[in-house]
């Protein structure tokens, strides 16, 4: 399929970081807010005790996503559940990916809550009581990040196609770190890196500086955005290439098994 080729797909991720940028530069112009993510600090309408005001304000956002079947499609991963049916009629989508059931967003979820809010609030500590606005913001960069998270199935599916008979070979010995060497491009992660502090420093500028990349007022820390890919976003999209790869790999061996005979041994 000619729109699933690398170049294709990295193009989308080139997209996904000016909204992942775009998204926690929103969320960083309202304070920290801590009561909005413990669970039974808030008091709401329809608070139960047992989910914070984001768990809960995500889950009714979601519900009326996945309505509009947001989730039927193949580049989009729910944090919430149990969700209803579309009330619209299902859509045909290409069939490029294998079936699987890799959902990292409990991981994403633990990351942004732990090492990127406080983080992007640092200069708006405290409680500002814009609750709303700021679970809102927090949604758009949760569904931002799995999306660019999760879009590695497409990465991966493109390099099984062109290389099926290593990825089943390690595959089939669940070989995790053959698997990562082989999925691994240092120059491109080194590009996207380069990239992303570029982007950082130009959108995060407010503008009231004489010469554009010397103000020094930014919405945003740049090593902030560089490190969350570095350290987050790149090692938790090559497990979830890793794992499709494994199921991949297998279901392939498993649907092609004269083909694959001695594959483990070669």
């Amino acid at each position: 399929m000619a729109k699933y080729t690398l170049d294709k797909l990295r193009s989308t991720l080139i997209r996904l970081e000016d909204t992942i940028i775009f998204a926690l530069i929103e969320r960083a112009q309202f304070a920290y807010n801590a009561s909005i993510y413990q669970k039974g600090a808030l008091e709401f309408k329809g608070a139960t005790g047992e989910l914070s005001f984001l768990e809960y304000f995500l889950w009714e956002t979601e519900k009326v996503h996945a309505k509009v079947r947001r989730y039927t499609s193949p580049d989009e991963y729910a944090f919430t559940s149990p969700l209803p049916d579309p009330i619209l009629p299902p859509l045909e989508f290409d069939k490029f990916l294998a079936p699987n059931d890799i959902n990292v967003n409990h991981k994403i979820m633990d990351i942004y809550l732990k090492e990127l809010v406080p983080h992007i609030c640092s200069q708006q500590e405290g409680d500002d009581r814009n609750y709303g606005s700021s679970v809102t913001r927090d949604i758009e960069a949760l569904q931002a990040l799995s999306k660019r998270i999760h879009y590695g199935k497409f990465i991966a599916e493109s390099k099984f196609r062109s290389n099926p008979k290593e990825y089943t070979q390690l595959a089939l010995i669940e070989d995790r770190e053959k698997i990562d060497e082989l999925l691994t491009n240092k120059a491109v992660e080194r590009k996207v890196l380069e990239r992303l502090r570029r982007k950082a420093l130009v959108y995060g500028q407010t503008l009231d500086e004489e010469q554009e990349g010397k103000n020094i007022h930014l919405r945003i820390p740049v090593e902030l955005v560089v490190d969350l890919y570095k350290q987050w976003v790149i090692p938790l999209t090559k497990e979830v290439e890793i794992e499709y790869l494994i199921q991949r790999g297998q279901q392939f061996a498993a649907n092609n098994d004269q083909q694959t005979e001695g594959f483990k041994d070669e």
